[in-house]
């Protein structure tokens, strides 16, 4: 198998992502996950799609992410892993779909507007 090369991405957070045969090591930005994200919560959402796959000791990983804070990293890097086992096993996705772990999530800031305080919160109205 060659090494399979996806993109994800999550608000402002860009993951790429290098996916090899191997025993199951994750590495971010030459860091072991685990070191990276800190949290319970947010390895668990990297480590999501090789879970529900059964891959969890199948595929060595290489991630460089840039961008966002640490959740939507984490969330940028489970979209990369889950594009890229699909595209190795078409069967992947009957099992990744219905979970929602394909869809890429277009949730951004909105941009602040001149004349105003923030995207939405305007400046105090006062009548006299």
């Amino acid at each position: 198998m060659d090494i399979v090369h996806k993109i994800g991405r999550r608000k402002t957070a860009v993951a790429r992502i290098y996916l090899s045969e191997g025993k199951g090591n994750i590495t971010v930005n030459k860091k072991d996950f685990k070191d990276y994200f800190t949290t319970a919560a947010l390895q668990y959402k990297v480590e999501q799609a090789l879970m529900l796959t059964d891959n969890l000791t199948s595929y060595d990983i290489k991630v460089n992410v840039y961008g966002g804070g640490v959740t939507g990293q984490a969330e940028a890097i489970r979209l990369a892993i889950t594009r890229a086992l699909v595209a190795i096993d078409a069967e992947h996705r009957l099992i990744l779909k219905p979970e929602g772990l394909l869809t890429r999530d277009p949730r951004m800031v909105e941009r602040k507007k001149f004349g105003q305080k923030k995207a939405r919160k305007k400046f105090q109205f006062s009548k006299r």
